[in-house]
């Protein structure tokens, strides 16, 4: 097994982690919340982008590659924001198995 070498200088972008919490409203409905359950740094990276047009419109999505140091908690359908800026996790993963950083593929939100 190859070990992932990161520097760790390359972690500078500061994030949000945040989870969705689903408030209940008074029509028997909820709306979703997303509260911060850490502040951290990681290295952010444009992967992918794709425009799909359609129905007078098009819909932009961007995908980035989150790197992080490893912490305990985290999944999919959390997200980061940076600024005013959301990352949604897809995917999270040891590039190495050693515990030390997690890479995340996210969906860049509100473009």
């Amino acid at each position: 097994m190859r070990l992932a070498l990161l520097d760790p200088g390359m972690l500078r972008h500061q994030l949000s982690l945040e989870v969705m919490t689903p408030l209940a409203d008074a029509h028997g409905g909820h709306t979703e919340s997303w509260v911060e359950v850490a502040a951290l740094f990681g290295m952010v990276e444009p992967v992918a982008a794709d425009s799909i047009a359609g129905a007078d419109q098009s819909l932009e999505s961007v995908t980035h590659r989150i790197t992080i140091r490893a912490r305990p908690g985290l999944r999919s359908g959390m997200r980061f924001t940076r600024g005013t800026r959301a990352f949604v996790i897809l995917t999270a993963h040891d590039p190495d198995e050693t515990g030390r950083y997690l890479v995340c593929r996210t969906r860049e939100e509100g473009l």
